[in-house]
Formats: C-alpha cells, structure tokens, sequence
C-alpha cells in the first residue's frame, strides 16, 4: 500500500509547458504515473505530451477529474498556483519550485486556513524533491529506478539524502511505501508529524525513516509525537552535526536560531523519545535492516 499517491492518482502538472515541466511530466509519464494533463495559463485548448492542455486549474480538474497537482511554476508567481490549485478541489499538491519567498508561502499558509479539515489541500514542499510511491506514481524530480516497494516509509527535507536512504535500502532489498520530501525551506506546506501520522495508519508501511537538517523544531515535534502516538518504529537522521551555530548551511531553513534546532540537540531528543538514530549517511541501509528485523 502506499500514502498520498497511488496508480489511480490522477495527476497535472502547473508549468506543464515550460522546459523544467516537460523534462519531469515525461519522467513522471515514463515512470507510469497517471499524469492527465497540464496548465499552462494561454495555451489551453492545446496538446503536450499527449496530454491536454488547459489555461486554468479549474477547466482541467473539471475536464479530467485531476485530484493532485505538482508545481513547477516560477517562484514568483508559484505561491498563486498552489493557492489556485487548493481552489479548484485538489486533494494533494506538491510545489517542487524552489525560492519561493517565505512571506509567500505566510501567505499561502494562511489561505488555507479558511478550508475545513476534510477540505483541505494536501501540501508538500516548496523546495522539495517531491513524492513517491514505487512501483505506483512519481510526482517530482527524484530517479525512479532507485526506490523499491516494500514497507517503509521515508520523510525527508532533504532530497539527496532521501536518494541515498532509497539507494542504500534498494541495495539491501529493502523496499519503500512511499517517499516524501517536505521541502528544506523555513516555511512549507506539511511536516514530519503530518506525514508520520499517515503512515501509522497505513497497514503496509511497517517502519518510518525521517531525515532531518539543522534549523527549526519540526524534527523535535515529530519525535514527541511517535513517542505518545506510534507503534511502528521511527527512523531518525540529522544532518549538519558539524555545522557551527548561527550560519546558514545550504537551506533556507537550516539556520539554527534557537536551542534544539542544532543537529546535536536533536539527536538528543531524538534517543529520548526512542527514535533509532542513523549515525551518519553511509548507515541507512544497515539502521533500517537491524530495526526490520526486530519488526519481523
């Protein structure tokens, strides 16, 4: 089983006729996700990669019955087609755009504060490498033939470090249920303990890896979250444990301002709440092995 995304998953891609777009669209087609169409605001009424093509979010979920999204829209304007796409009655929006502005995405945030629980948008990213569920759908920019399906699942800020957990697992054969990146930047759509949850109820995901960076409290959160509500075991890396305090490494987010956001302060509360530690990124495959086979 899978969360998010699956073979039924009727997908279009925002920015479907750009360059960026039509490199990934034909990936994600390749890969065998259902991808029904695009938007592309004044070329409706066309047709790319055999797909049609629309000028609103609307005409196209109207048109094919789209429930997901991903974004390859410009950072300046992509804050206004997540907030289109969230209008128009998607269920799952992923923004792969990097640089959006964070007052943007406050922005953003904010807007979907008017939909009720049941009605709102699935977001993850901006920033981010996007979702996978193997052997089902892609929707982002990561190389398919690096995941493998099987029972874990992967929540990650970073997407490279989520190729190599992919990578390291494959090579052990060990799968994945679904990946998801949720973006290295300071503000994005949805966080470790959203995704956590999912996966608790998800009956074939038997334990969850999390990759974690400097900067912000969502991996402390998510911590205290599997510690009073999960039964399946959490899988925890942190990257950045020689970072020094007060420089911006890499992401937008992964600035530590405040105690708990240094990567050493959040393998401390990681092992507290019993989370099993990766201790550096050669270890994936091996961490992920040991706690498998207590599971099993």
């Amino acid at each position: 089983m899978a969360i998010l995304i699956d073979k039924k998953t009727k997908v279009i891609v925002q920015g479907f006729t750009g360059q960026i777009g039509t490199f990934h669209a034909q990936e994600m087609i390749e890969y065998g996700t259902n991808v029904v169409g695009g938007v592309t605001p004044g070329k409706g009424g066309t047709k790319h990669l055999d797909c049609p093509v629309f000028n609103t979010v609307k005409e196209a979920v109207k048109a094919t019955g789209a429930n997901a999204s991903i974004i390859f829209i410009p950072a300046p304007f992509a804050a206004d087609g997540i907030m289109e796409a969230a209008d128009a009655g998607i269920k799952y929006c992923v923004a792969i755009t990097d640089g959006i502005p964070a007052h943007d995405m406050i922005r953003v945030k904010r807007y979907m504060r008017r939909y009720k629980a049941e009605d709102k948008m699935v977001l993850t990213g901006p920033n981010c490498a996007g979702t996978i569920s193997p052997g089902k759908a892609m929707m982002g920019i990561m190389p398919g033939h690096i995941y493998m399906e099987g029972p874990v699942g992967v929540i990650g800020r970073s997407g490279t470090l989520g190729y190599e957990a992919a990578s390291q697992m494959k090579a052990l054969k060990i799968g994945i249920s679904t990946s998801i990146g949720i973006g290295g930047d300071p503000i994005n759509g949805s966080s470790f303990k959203d995704h956590l949850e999912r996966f608790e109820k998800d009956p074939e995901t038997k334990a969850v890896v999390m990759i974690g960076e400097i900067g912000g409290p969502q991996e402390a959160e998510a911590a205290h979250f599997a510690k009073d509500n999960m039964k399946k075991p959490v899988i925890g890396y942190i990257a950045g444990l020689t970072a020094p305090k007060g420089r911006r490494m890499g992401h937008a987010g992964a600035i530590i301002s405040a105690f708990g956001e240094s990567a050493a302060e959040k393998v401390e509360i990681l092992q507290e709440c019993g989370v099993t530690v990766v201790p550096d990124p050669a270890s994936f495959g091996s961490v992920v092995q040991k706690v498998l086979a207590k599971v099993s």
